[in-house]
């Protein structure tokens, strides 16, 4: 009886260690071509609370430095757990060259006006079952050469310039070339393969009497004074669709005006191309319930969920509020921290086509002054250039595992500061980031240009999923 009662006791103690938020073991894990040996310490007991991102500027000024916007979102995005998204443009246009324009000399006659609005990576929505109108308006303000907040409001006027008889709806096509005439003066026109981009037409009357009239083309400055600029919207075709989030490169993107010449008989063909001039989004959203409820909350509460999304949409909170208690009742002068990563993983079932996870995630800490910093682990762009501790942005993480569902953070050096009372938690922050701005420098900027958005599992301690900590840490008697 007494091996039987012995076995059954020390059964019951495992299980209560197994159940146990603080779960320690000796590991030996394979970290590239290292082995990393120490007891792991899974830690859950972490606070997260979501939070409304910051206004940024959202303009591109063309041949201005620093510009920020070099993808530029259209969106009408109907999600039944975030609520209802929406970014317009607005855009000024620049007469060919940017610089005075001689009209072409003949009868012209103008066979159409063409929006060409070419697509930028980063597409995010519903392409298949969704179809989108465009709403193209005259703005009543030129967009001036400087940045713009995302929250600044356009005025534009009511008269849409759109060619009502071909006002789609249309398709989102990010991926597939479009196949054009190509009008060549003075040769025969041809046919031509372009990158992919959307083809809305517009009422000539709406824009050739700018182009046309000489008074107006004496120079750029008079033509964007007279024109302004265009207020450009994306619609759902139907309001019960989820529609999207179409990422536009309008570095690229132009109106064009095909027209004819008529000089004594002989006819020639060509084109007018108006480039985009400053261009900026102005980013709206009413939050569902769901959303609202979430962020109501206080700071410091346990929340099950937690929401991220991208376009200064939402950003997360994460708190270590017993992080000097972790190791149970032992100096932690004794303790050093060999490898931490901080694990997110979404709510199951949430993920799923077309609201798929945000491939790429950013982790921050907010200074003594509430600016934003980067962690240790991400500080610099060599252990030589910052902080020792950084490996450099790939192994510091955030990118979406498909294999696990996961998204690793490497936090050694932060959670060691932490411990050791050299650094105070002002706020760290979990948010969305571009997923094409990968470079040698971990971006913790507050971005607009990422359309995607993540449901994530918080601190819901019946869940696999919930956010937590993997802890390989030595003992030093």
């Amino acid at each position: 009886m007494k091996f039987i009662r012995l076995d059954l006791l020390t059964l019951l103690i495992s299980l209560f260690i197994l159940s146990s938020c603080k779960n320690q073991n000796d590991i030996g894990l394979p970290v590239g071509d290292q082995q990393i040996n120490g007891s792991l310490l899974v830690y859950d007991d972490i606070t997260v609370k979501t939070d409304t991102d910051n206004v940024t500027t959202s303009s591109r000024v063309p041949g201005a430095s620093n510009n920020p916007a070099a993808k530029t979102p259209l969106a009408s995005l109907n999600d039944p757990r975030f609520g209802e998204l929406k970014s317009i443009i607005a855009t000024g246009l620049n007469l060919p060259n940017s610089s005075a324009y001689t009209i072409p000399t003949g009868t012209i006659t103008t066979d159409s006006v063409v929006l060409e609005l070419r697509y930028a990576q980063g597409f995010y929505g519903d392409s298949l079952a969704s179809k989108f109108k465009v709403n193209v308006y005259r703005l009543k303000e030129k967009p001036a050469g400087r940045f713009y907040p995302s929250n600044y409001h356009w005025e534009k006027e009511a008269d849409n310039f759109i060619n009502t008889s071909k006002a789609g709806p249309y398709n989102a096509r990010p991926n597939t070339n479009v196949r054009i005439t190509d009008i060549r003066t003075g040769k025969p026109d041809s046919i031509k393969n372009v990158l992919p981009h959307l083809r809305v037409s517009l009422n000539p009357s709406k824009i050739t009497p700018f182009i046309f009239e000489p008074a107006y083309v004496t120079s750029n400055t008079t033509f964007q004074n007279q024109i302004k600029g265009l207020y450009i919207e994306l619609q759902r075709n139907q309001t019960s669709e989820v529609g999207a989030n179409l990422m536009l490169n309008l570095d690229s993107s132009a109106v064009k005006v095909y027209y004819r010449a008529n000089n004594a008989g002989t006819i020639d063909t060509g084109i007018v191309t108006l480039t985009m001039g400053t261009h900026t989004s102005e980013i709206s959203r009413t939050f569902s319930s769901e959303i609202q409820t979430a962020l109501a909350k206080a700071n410091g509460t346990t929340n099950d969920l937690f929401y991220i999304q991208g376009m200064l949409g939402l950003r997360t909170r994460v708190g270590f509020p017993n992080v000097k208690t972790m190791f149970g009742n032992v100096d932690l002068k004794t303790i050093a921290i060999t490898r931490a990563e901080l694990v997110i993983s979404p709510e199951p079932g949430t993920d799923n086509a077309p609201f798929i996870a945000q491939p790429q995630l950013t982790l921050y800490r907010l200074g003594n002054t509430l600016q934003r910093q980067q962690l240790p682990d991400a500080n610099g762009t060599s252990q030589t250039s910052g902080d020792p501790r950084f490996l450099g942005a790939a192994a510091f993480g955030g990118n979406f595992i498909k294999a696990s569902k996961e998204y690793h953070f490497l936090v050694t050096g932060y959670l060691q500061d932490l411990i050791s009372g050299k650094t105070q938690d002002y706020g760290t922050y979990v948010g969305a980031i571009d997923t094409l701005n990968r470079s040698s420098v971990v971006d913790i900027s507050p971005s607009f240009q990422s359309p995607g958005r993540l449901i994530a599992t918080g601190s819901k301690k019946t869940s696999a999923t919930r956010i937590k900590l993997n802890v390989i840490y030595t003992k030093n008697n």
